[in-house]
């Protein structure tokens, strides 16, 4: 969710923009209060995903059918986009059912109207592109290339935003993290189901038409399933908490991970008066140990080794005879200013 509110497109939009339709359907289709993806790699995986479905598809409606199906393709984008329009409301919904018990749906509100103001533009924009195809017919020669124009445009822009709307879905990430693989599992099974119950399987025999029409879904399941796991393992986010309950997650913010060298190690806050204590929430984190108690004047340095006294009884105190305060058995005397010494007795004077 977002408490500070920008314009739709983040002004980001010029008129320049308008030659390129892909960087306008980036603008539309992913405004500026959708948050950042938190999980780039899984990200990349359903964009790549969505690009081979579209590359199967067309390949299906060219090869394998003996030419473009451009009416069917159109028949099918009329068909999911009812399927959007009524399928989605309909599992937020349940969802908000759910999330009842830990929160309100007042709460929820802004995320809630700016996504369904998201879904009502996309659905407009494929049955608005489905209609200039099929009413380009009626016209005469100019109008209809200009209508084919117009067409051809607006057929780029729905198929970059939804390129942008499958890591989002709809902005219903704003709303829950966890929602927009939901919906789009939700959404592809059900159409995938459609087919098979009708028999559809676009041309192909059974074998290669049941693997074309499940592949999206599985494909689809698995990613969702992927996304979940690693938003609650890294993140705390699960489906069936409310939002509300669920704490902040910036965006693109990585995992905290142990610093590099100490595989084992924790990461430490520092907390008034302790600053070794362990973090919040890592009760088991080992305090790092004090060697040395600090000297008054001097926090950080480590106290003095203090010599230590000859002991009465033990002139050799820790066992060096040359440590100071060891009174020495050859120290100079007056009767013997040499030193002592001691007569070998006709033996070896070197002997110890």
């Amino acid at each position: 969710m977002t408490s500070t509110r920008r314009s739709w497109t983040d002004g980001s939009l010029t008129v320049r923009s308008f030659l390129k339709p892909y960087r306008v359907a980036s603008a539309v289709f992913h405004p500026a209060w959708i948050p950042e993806a938190v999980d780039p790699t899984v990200e990349r995986l359903k964009r790549g995903r969505v690009i081979a479905g579209a590359v199967a598809a067309v390949g299906v409606y060219t090869f394998v059918q003996g030419g473009f199906a451009f009416e069917e393709m159109l028949e099918n984008t009329a068909i999911a986009s009812a399927v959007l329009f009524f399928l989605t409301p309909l599992t937020v919904g349940v969802m908000l059912f759910i999330w009842r018990r830990t929160g309100t749906v007042r709460q929820l509100r802004t995320p809630l109207v700016d996504s369904l103001k998201l879904l009502l533009l996309f659905v407009g924009c494929l049955l608005t592109t489905v209609g200039i195809f099929r009413s380009s017919e009626m016209f005469g020669l100019v109008p209809k290339m200009l209508l084919t124009l117009v067409g051809l445009w607006m057929a780029v822009f729905v198929m970059a935003g939804a390129v942008r709307l499958s890591g989002n879905f709809f902005g219903s990430a704003a709303v829950h993290r966890c929602l927009p693989p939901l919906l789009a599992t939700v959404t592809t099974w059900l159409m995938a189901v459609s087919d098979l119950v009708t028999g559809d399987l676009h041309g192909l025999n059974l074998t290669m038409g049941v693997v074309f029409i499940l592949g999206a879904p599985v494909t689809v399941t698995g990613l969702a399933l992927l996304e979940m796991r690693r938003l609650k393992r890294r993140y705390g986010i699960r489906l069936g908490a409310h939002p509300a309950t669920l704490p902040p997650t910036p965006a693109g913010a990585a995992p905290q991970v142990p610093p590099q060298g100490n595989p084992y190690g924790q990461l430490y806050a520092p907390v008034p008066g302790q600053p070794y204590a362990p973090a919040p929430g890592q009760p088991y984190a080992p305090a790092p140990v004090q060697p040395h108690a600090p000297v008054p004047g001097q926090p950080y340095a480590p106290a003095p080794v203090q010599p230590h006294a000859p002991v009465p009884g033990q002139p050799y105190p820790q066992g060096n005879p040359y440590r100071q305060g060891a009174p020495s058995p050859y120290a100079p005397s007056p009767q013997q200013p040499y030193g002592s010494y001691r007569p070998h007795n006709g033996q070896n004077p070197y002997g110890g």
